[in-house]
């Protein structure tokens, strides 16, 4: 099944995971309100047309078409027009445009083209749509996992593809959640008697653009903390608890799309 059918019926992902546990109320404004956001940021949005490409040329990959630079460049220029063309709400941050994040992207995918592994190990699945149930939790887990390579022992490798203006540590990969769900997807959906290894491609946006892959591994204990967690923020949701993290120490809290939303919500509680 598509990920958009999947989406239709109630249920969790990592993206609303994290809202939920970033801020109560994020959550509740996105997921359950369904406000829409006056704005999208140009990093999304250039992160999502990147993805796209990278999909497409992993596909042609698959069919046995090894595509040049310039084909991949080209097919995140069409993906990029297409996203971009007629838009108004998308925030652009000072000094980006159009055509300077369709030149950051070009460059970030010559990174990608040059540097990463595209070509050591087989393809055997692009945009993987998943859906699993986890016992505690009657809401099914839902995603796409972006890559699906094996090597030639058999691991599996799963990928997450990343934009993003810095590079990650070891701990932020170690640690995240969203390659601990993929593993337990990916377990759930057939690669249960396999090795798996997870990876971070990132594509990095800094002063000169660059690529670099994060592999990491995860352990049943690490299953065990992430599907306690799951099933607290399941309860949470079901109980209507959504508490707000305005605090100073929430830096995204400054950049929120709801921040209007948000302090509507606390004048009327104060009312």
């Amino acid at each position: 099944m598509e990920l958009s059918e999947l989406r239709k019926e109630a249920h969790l992902s990592a993206s609303s995971i994290g809202d939920y546990i970033d801020c109560g109320l994020l959550y509740k404004f996105g997921r359950i309100d369904k406000i829409q956001m006056p704005y999208k940021s140009d990093a999304l949005e250039l992160g999502s047309a990147i993805h796209l490409a990278l999909a497409d040329f992993h596909h042609a990959k698959m069919r046995g078409d090894w595509q040049t630079t310039k084909e991949l460049h080209d097919c995140f220029e069409t993906h990029w027009r297409k996203t971009t063309e007629g838009r108004d709400d998308i925030h652009y941050a000072e000094g980006n445009s159009v055509e300077t994040l369709l030149l950051q992207g070009k460059e970030l995918l010559t990174q990608y083209y040059n540097k990463s592994s595209w070509r050591e190990f087989e393809c055997i699945g692009i945009e993987e749509a998943f859906s699993f149930i986890i016992d505690g939790c009657d809401l099914p887990i839902i995603g796409a996992i972006d890559l699906v390579e094996q090597d030639k022992g058999g691991t599996v490798i799963i990928t997450d593809f990343k934009t993003s203006g810095k590079a990650y540590s070891n701990d932020d990969v170690d640690r995240n959640f969203q390659l601990t769900l993929y593993q337990m997807a990916s377990k759930a959906n057939g690669y249960a008697d396999s090795d798996i290894l997870l990876r971070f491609d990132c594509l990095i946006k800094t002063k000169q653009p660059k690529f670099e892959s994060y592999y990491t591994t995860r352990s049943n204990i690490d299953e065990i903390r992430a599907r306690k967690k799951i099933i607290e923020v399941a309860k949470g949701i079901d109980s209507g608890i959504f508490i707000p993290n305005d605090g100073a120490g929430n830096w995204k809290c400054k950049y929120c799309a709801f921040k209007r939303n948000c302090d509507a919500w606390f004048m009327e509680e104060a009312a």
